[in-house]
Parts: C-alpha cells; structure tokens; sequence
C-alpha cells in the first residue's frame, strides 16, 4: 500500500522532470536570433572588412595629399606672422571625408559606413595630417629654425698671456669686478658656439657692442680658436669657478670669438647678436642680447 505523501512526491518529480525535458528541447529548437545572437554572414562581414580597410587607404591619400599642399604650396605664399592658417585650414579639411567617400567609393562599400566610420576615420585623418607634416617642416626636408645658441656665452679677460672668465650672474649677464681703477687691465673676448640642426655656416651673424651711446659691429676671429681652442675649459673664472660650457657639441658647433676691446671702463657694455639664415621656405631670423657689467672697486670698509 502506498502512502499519500509518497504518492504525491512521486508524482511531482515526475512532473518536474518532464518540463525540465521539454524546456530543454525547446532550447535546443531556439534559433541564435531568439537567444540574442545575430546571425554571422562571411559574405557581408568579408565585404564590411575590404570596405574599413579601402577607408583607411583613402584618408591616409588624403591626409598625404593635404599636408604636401601645405609644405609646398600653402607654406611658401605665408608669412611667419600667419602661420596659424598652415594648420587650421587643412584640419577643417577634414569635413570633407564623408563627401570624399561617397564620391569615390563604390556602392558595394558604401553602405558599411556609418556615424563610427567618420569618427575613425576623422582621427585617422587628424593625426596622420600632424606627423607628415611635423616630418616635412624639418631637415632634411624644411629648415624653420635659425641657428641657436650651442649652451653658453662668456666673456674673457686676457691679461700677459693669461686669460680669466668673467663671472656669470645669470643666462644673460656676466659681470666682472675691478680690483681698482676704472678700466679693465686687460682685452676682453667675448665666446660663444651656434649649434643648428642643418648647416650653421650659411646663417648670416652680425655682432654689436653697444655702451653708452656709441654703437660698434665686431667681426668674429677665427684664429683665437685655432690657437686657443684646446686651452679654452681649462681657464676658470674670476671666482675661480671652471670654465663654462661653449661647444658642447665640438665640430658640429660653429665658433665665434670676438674682441671687445682693450681697456673697457665701468658700466654695462650690451652685446646684441643677430642671426639670419634662408632656410626653407623662410628667412629665419634669431636674436640675443646679453649683458657684460663692468663693476667699480669694491668700496673699503676699513
């Protein structure tokens, strides 16, 4: 005989195990569309793959096209104080992506382009156009910069065949201190290297000494080098400091020594460095100031 509750568990599982068949059955019959999946097409996404990638050669022309045009044409006909245009003008280029698709594309790739193909395909365009054209603005294919400073500059005393830096207040002055008198005992150089990245030798350089109201164009010396060159980081300063840093870069850098004078009296002497150079497209242009003071004795407490 069989017990009620028995009977009834018995047939609850039974029951349960039914439904669990036919809930499997009918997950087994359950298309990918009804789970959520989308159905793959080798023939479309074979197609949606020649179409991103037939994009992507087509911005990368583009931006080529667009920044040679810049180099070459746009460059050249503007002036150094227009030369926000270089760049504005071919990003806002950039618009003209979508348009440029439709009319070269055909219409098997068409339609694969959507809103995320012109959001790749704007930055694609943006940095490409950015690194040819930072690529052909400098050597061996541009030259926009004027020949710079090569580290330091320095001013030396020469004095019976011995020669003394003059100390340096900051990057633009140098200072030197009378032991007495109003004059310095002694000629003065001034020493400075020109360091550029394509060919320092054609920039232009005019030095002027300027104190008080006079005016005066130094030239440079090119044997105080040849005699002196190896000599030159050995001398210290006033102060007995080492000898500053001129070439750095040795036969890369373009040497310059020009004599101040003899004698030079109390008060600051200006010295005003101009460099020009036709570089490529433009005429580079770069000046420097500089600053030697000349100090009195030192007053006596005693």
């Amino acid at each position: 005989m069989v017990d009620l509750k028995t009977a009834i568990a018995a047939a609850q599982a039974d029951r349960m195990k039914r439904d669990g068949a036919k809930n499997a059955e009918k997950k087994k019959r359950r298309s990918g569309a009804d789970l959520g999946i989308e159905p793959f097409d080798p023939a479309k996404h074979h197609g949606k793959e020649r179409a991103d990638t037939a994009s992507m050669w087509l911005v990368i022309a583009y931006a080529v096209i667009v920044t040679m045009m810049m180099r070459y044409i746009l460059m050249p006909s503007t002036t150094l104080d227009k030369t926000d245009v270089l760049y504005i003008l071919p990003l806002t280029m950039l618009i003209l992506i979508p348009q440029l698709h439709r009319m070269v594309m055909p219409e098997r790739f068409k339609e694969h382009y959507t809103k995320g193909t012109w959001f790749r395909a704007f930055f694609l365009y943006t940095f490409t156009f950015l690194s040819l054209s930072f690529l052909v603005v400098n050597p061996p294919f541009g030259d926009i910069v004027a020949p710079q400073l090569a580290d330091e500059w320095a001013v030396v005393i020469e004095h019976n065949g011995n020669y003394t830096f003059a100390d340096e207040v900051n990057g633009g002055e140098n200072e030197w201190t009378l032991e007495e008198g109003e004059y310095i005992v002694g000629g003065a150089w001034v020493l400075f290297g020109l360091a550029d990245n394509v060919d320092d030798t054609g920039a232009n350089v005019t030095v002027i000494h300027q104190f008080q109201n006079t005016e005066t164009i130094i030239e440079s010396n090119a044997s105080f080098w040849e005699e002196h060159g190896t000599d030159v980081g050995t001398w210290r300063t006033a102060n007995n400091k080492s000898a500053p840093i001129l070439l750095p870069h040795a036969d890369l850098d373009m040497p310059f020594a020009l004599f101040l004078g003899d004698g030079l009296a109390v008060g600051t002497h200006t010295i005003v460095v101009e460099i020009h150079e036709q570089g490529d497209p433009w005429e580079n242009e770069r000046t420097y100031t500089w600053t030697f003071s000349v100090n009195p004795p030192v007053a006596s407490t005693e």
